[in-house]
């Protein structure tokens, strides 16, 4: 079979960026991958499904709680889930379709299949062995699971089960109030459905600052979730279509039956790499089953591993930079990642979004720091369009002022926050933010005040 410079094993964010910029370098470059469409679970069962739903729903709340508000007078609409599941099926389609075009374009091969690993330099797929002088393993992630929980993606669901459901439940028991089951809950609960999140921890989204997380679960409560907090699940049976959730209350001990139509196991996700043949090629592994590497390299020369397979946050967008920095590196140039200006994203409404350092973290390494903060109940257009809720928070140092994390929960958080990104990878201070002007009305000017609050004060609070 043909040679190439690069198989990467998997089309998903990290493994077709990582493709395209092996072309664009000049290496002659394959993807293998089973789906019968490329892009990976993020295209395909993940972040893209998903945004279309919360979109749709989003819209829904709209028309119901503030169209009659802005003077729009008329019927409220009704739900065709059916409907709404073609039109999340028609973005799914709309992308993938887009990632085989710019396969064409760049020249680069779709190995469709399965990939296996049989030895250093060799790709099967099928009953075919392909040659490469590298192998990148991009294989993603899948739903992790938990004890006495049986997933049938029916009534217990996983992410995936979730988008597809046969209709909307009356009910849904949320495991896990992580990015995942905090997005879907929101969706459900949207569409009527009762929705009750049980965490094993004190706060929702683990990791979060925990000024931004306290605000977010007041939100979301107003909403219509209902979070118990601190409660290990201790199974799930299902029985004549309903789903019994038993859970034992962490600080008295005390045990808690739940039942709904739905459960959804969201409690994370773990590296897909079941059957690449890794064990037998002798790679080293980390205890928490991801690949072990040294700047993308594993210990087999020439394989290396990029995305949710490695260590790292789990997320579409560190996967592509990976798959750039790795090609980049390929090609004989320097590949580069800094991990410290990885966003994340919540696409609940109101969004949450942050980068760099939490008030938790500053704390803990000792770190001299001030904050600027700023409401979104003093920003006109946020006003305007029934967003209010939410701030947007600055960490600054109190010496340098250098920007060192930013936190914000409301409209298009996850668009805001790249300002702060990209004033952070020059190393700006916050009142480089403060003197750069914004367009007036814009949700960005609540940036610029609470980076003016990390000085003299906002002007709008």
């Amino acid at each position: 079979m043909a040679t190439y410079d690069a198989i990467i094993i998997g089309a998903g964010p990290g493994g077709y960026v990582c493709a395209i910029r092996c072309a664009q370098l000049g290496l002659n470059v394959a993807v293998a991958e089973g789906r019968d469409a490329l892009g990976g679970t993020c295209l395909n069962v993940g972040c893209i499904p998903s945004k279309a739903l919360l979109n749709a729903t989003h819209q829904l709340h709209e028309a119901h709680e503030n169209f009659e508000k802005m003077g729009l007078i008329g019927g409220a609409p009704t739900v065709d889930w059916a409907k709404m599941q073609t039109y999340k099926q028609d973005v799914v389609n709309g992308n993938t379709k887009g990632i085989e075009f710019l396969f064409k374009k760049n020249k680069i091969t779709w190995l469709k299949g399965w990939a296996t690993i049989p030895g250093a330099g060799q790709v099967k797929v099928g009953d075919d062995i392909h040659h490469a002088k590298n192998i990148v393993i991009a294989t993603g992630s899948e739903a992790a699971s938990l004890p006495g929980v049986t997933v049938d993606e029916t009534t217990v669901v996983t992410s995936t089960g979730a988008l597809t459901l046969a209709k909307i439940p009356a009910s849904m028991v949320v495991i896990g109030a992580g990015v995942i089951g905090l997005e879907m809950g929101s969706v459900y609960a949207r569409l009527g459905t009762k929705v009750t999140v049980v965490e094993y921890l004190d706060t929702i989204t683990p990791g979060m600052d925990a000024e931004v997380a306290k605000a977010f679960q007041k939100i979301l409560m107003k909403q219509g979730l209902r979070f118990i907090m601190g409660a290990a699940v201790q199974g799930v049976a299902v029985a004549g279509g309903m789903a019994t959730v038993t859970c034992k209350l962490r600080k008295d001990d005390k045990e808690s039956v739940l039942e709904a139509e739905t459960v959804l196991l969201a409690t994370g996700r773990k590296p897909y790499t079941a059957g690449l043949g890794l064990e037998a090629l002798g790679v080293e592994m980390l205890p928490r089953g991801q690949i072990k590497t040294d700047h993308f390299a594993t210990n087999i020369k020439g394989l290396y591993a990029i995305g949710d397979a490695i260590t790292g946050p789990m997320l579409a967008h560190k996967a592509e930079d990976e798959g750039m920095a790795l090609a980049e590196i390929l090609a004989g140039k320097s590949g580069h990642v800094n991990y410290g200006l990885i966003p994340g994203v919540i696409y609940t409404t109101p969004e949450v979004a942050s980068v760099g350092q939490t008030e938790e973290q500053l704390k803990e390494a000792g770190r001299a720091y001030k904050v600027g903060k700023f409401p979104f109940m003093g920003n006109a257009r946020a006003k305007a369009v029934f967003q209010a809720d939410g701030f947007v928070k600055i960490l600054a140092d109190k010496t340098t002022d250098r920007i060192l994390g930013a936190h914000i929960i409301g409209p298009g958080a996850g668009d805001l926050i790249h300002e702060v990104c990209v004033a952070m990878e020059f190393g700006a201070s916050a009142q480089d933010l403060a003197l750069t002007s914004h367009a007036h009305p814009t949700y960005s000017e609540a940036v610029r005040e609470a980076a003016l609050a990390c000085g003299d004060g906002a002007i709008h609070a």
